[in-house]
C-alpha cells in the first residue's frame, strides 16, 4: 500500500494524527526533502528506508513505489498533496501498476499563513472568495488563469511559487485591477521555526521581497482581508434567525 500523506504547513506537530500514525508505521518513506520539515522523520521506524525525492525524477520514485504491493510506503508531501503536489501523475502510475494507494490530507501552507497572519480570508463585506494560484514560470498556466485575469475579481488571492517574480507579479496584479495600496503580505516558511512575516502593499511587494532577500519558500497573500474594515457576520447577529436559534426582535 502507498499512502500519500500531507506533511502539513511546516511545524512538525501540524501533521494530522492519521498522517503521524501512517508515518510511524511505514517501511519506506519518500519525502520532499526541499520542502518538508526533516523533524517529521523522527517519527519513522529505526529500520525504515528513507528517500529524498528532491534528488529523484518521477521514474525513480515510481520504481521505489513498486514495492507497495508488499510494503507500507508513505509518500510525504509538503502541505496538502492536492495543491501543487504532482499527486495525479504518481497515482496514475500506481493505477497502471495495480498498486493500491490512498491519500491523507494535510494542513496547507495557505492555512498556516492565515493562522500566522491572524487573518480570515473570507470576511463579510470584503471577500467571499479565495483564489489559489501561481505566476507563470517554467511551468505554463492556461491563458484564462493568468494573474491579471484572476485579479480582476478583487477577491483574496493566495499566490504560491512566485516569490522570485514579485516585480512581474505586482505588475500583473495592478494590471488586473488591484490598486497599489491594496494590502498584501509575504509569509516565508509559514509555521516553521524560521517563519518570517512581511506586511506590505501590492505597490511595495517587490521592494519588500528584495529587501528581505525572499526568493523561495514563501507565499504571497493579496487582498483587503488583511485590512481592518469588514462587516459583522449574520451567523452571530442577535437579530438573525438560524436553524438553531430565533433572532431577537
Amino acid at each position: 500500500m502507498v499512502h500519500f500523506v500531507g506533511a502539513g504547513s511546516g511545524a512538525a506537530d501540524l501533521i494530522t494524527v492519521r498522517g503521524q500514525k501512517l508515518l510511524s508505521e511505514a517501511d519506506i518513506i519518500i519525502y520532499a526533502g526541499s520542502l518538508v520539515n526533516p523533524e517529521l522523520l523522527d517519527a519513522a521506524k529505526k529500520d525504515a528506508e528513507i528517500y529524498d525525492s528532491s534528488k529523484m525524477h518521477l521514474g525513480e520514485i515510481i520504481e521505489i513505489m513498486k514495492q507497495g504491493d508488499t510494503k507500507n510506503i508513505v509518500r510525504l508531501h509538503t502541505g496538502d498533496p492536492s495543491i501543487y503536489g504532482a499527486l495525479r501523475e504518481q497515482s496514475d502510475a500506481l493505477k497502471e501498476l495495480g498498486i493500491e494507494y490512498d491519500v491523507c490530507p494535510g494542513v496547507s501552507s495557505f492555512c498556516g499563513a492565515a493562522a500566522s497572519l491572524r487573518a480570515e480570508y473570507t470576511l463579510p463585506g470584503v471577500s467571499q472568495t479565495v483564489i489559489i494560484t501561481r505566476m507563470e514560470g517554467k511551468t505554463a498556466v492556461p491563458e484564462r488563469e493568468k494573474i491579471r485575469f484572476l485579479a480582476s475579481h478583487g477577491a483574496t488571492m493566495i499566490i504560491f511559487l512566485s516569490s522570485s517574480m514579485t516585480d512581474k507579479l505586482a505588475e500583473e496584479l495592478i494590471a488586473g485591477g488591484y490598486s497599489r495600496d491594496t494590502k498584501a503580505a509575504i509569509v516565508y516558511k509559514a509555521t516553521w521555526r524560521g517563519e518570517k512575516i512581511m506586511r506590505c502593499t501590492v505597490g511595495t511587494l517587490n521592494e519588500t521581497a528584495v529587501k528581505n532577500n525572499i526568493t523561495k519558500t514563501a507565499l504571497i497573500v493579496v487582498g483587503e482581508c488583511l485590512g481592518d474594515d469588514y462587516s459583522l457576520s449574520k451567523l452571530y447577529d442577535k437579530t438573525f434567525t438560524t436553524e438553531f436559534r430565533r433572532g431577537a426582535e
